[in-house]
């Protein structure tokens, strides 16, 4: 018998741990929450992007209409990777235990891939697990080109300025397109947030503004904040703040089917718990993300 084959008596799923890890997955996973996720039933998934305008030009009425540039096509495929986890347990502790060990194990496994996940989403470099928001090559913002994110300087070799230490924040703000800034969001680590906060404007107000209601998202300069831990705190030459529609610049393709193998066989008198899923993400519009730099 195999745990791979139905017919052979594997893939024992309990539909209701599954069901409970998804929503944790869904509920916390940081770049998921602003990120474009889509579903899909193959080992990859092409995003088709049009990165140009159409040529046009003033005619006249007699002399013949001079040939235009066209559209600009990019595609971007990204691939699928499997995320897995394998706890055992005894089945004497699954009968004797007090509590639900099994429940208990299910929410290690959504809090182990929540992790994953979001270290890879930022991260990650594309071998065996997906493609993460600072990999694409860096250029400063005035020499941006396709296939590269741009980015502003703080003006300090390892922190924000001493004087005008705001400006960069406004500068980064105004290096997204006009089209991309209505839907943007902050993303930085908690390390650089206690920074952040203590900044002022001109007039001694602080830029940071607190959610006045429960669960409202904390506002900088009238953009969400979102708290991604794996983003890198504040030093020479690192990159701790990112701003951007992440619902256009970035993608995660993901399996719909997350399973769960109760397979009480292969190591007697134990029982392992196998989940798995298969996630993918990468940069998917180069346009829409913009950086800070720590540099001068």
């Amino acid at each position: 018998m195999s745990t791979n084959v139905v017919a052979d008596g594997g893939v024992l799923v309990d539909p209701q741990t599954a069901d409970r890890i998804r929503s944790m997955l869904l509920a916390t996973s940081s770049l998921r929450t602003v990120a474009n996720v889509v579903q899909v039933d193959a080992i990859s998934y092409d995003v088709l992007i049009d990165r140009s305008e159409v040529g046009s030009g003033w005619a006249q009425e007699t002399p013949a209409t001079v040939e235009t540039a066209t559209p600009l096509l990019e595609r971007i495929s990204i691939r699928l990777h499997e995320l897995a986890a394998m706890p055992k347990a005894s089945q004497r502790i699954l009968d004797d235990s007090a509590f639900d060990i099994e429940g208990w194990l299910a929410q290690k496994i959504a809090t182990r891939f929540i992790r994953a996940e979001a270290a890879a989403f930022i991260n990650g470099d594309g071998v065996d697990k997906p493609k993460g928001i600072l990999l694409p090559p860096k250029v400063a913002n005035a020499s941006w080109t396709w296939g590269s994110l741009g980015f502003v300087t703080t003006g300090a070799a390892a922190d924000f300025a001493a004087t005008n230490s705001a400006d960069c924040l406004v500068n980064l703000v105004y290096a997204l397109g006009a089209d991309y800034r209505a839907n943007a969001t902050f993303l930085m680590n908690s390390r650089t947030t206690a920074a952040v906060r203590r900044l002022k404007d001109t007039t001694g107000r602080f830029l940071w503004v607190d959610g006045l209601q429960e669960g409202e998202p904390a506002r900088l300069m009238g953009y969400r904040v979102l708290i991604a831990e794996d983003m890198p705190d504040i030093a020479a030459n690192t990159f701790p703040i990112a701003f951007g529609d992440f619902n256009a610049g970035y993608t995660i393709a993901e399996r719909p089917d997350l399973r769960i193998l109760r397979d009480p066989f292969s190591a007697k008198p134990h029982v392992l718990f196998y989940a798995n899923k298969r996630v993918g993400g990468d940069v998917t519009d180069f346009a829409a993300i913009k950086l800070l730099r720590v540099s001068v």
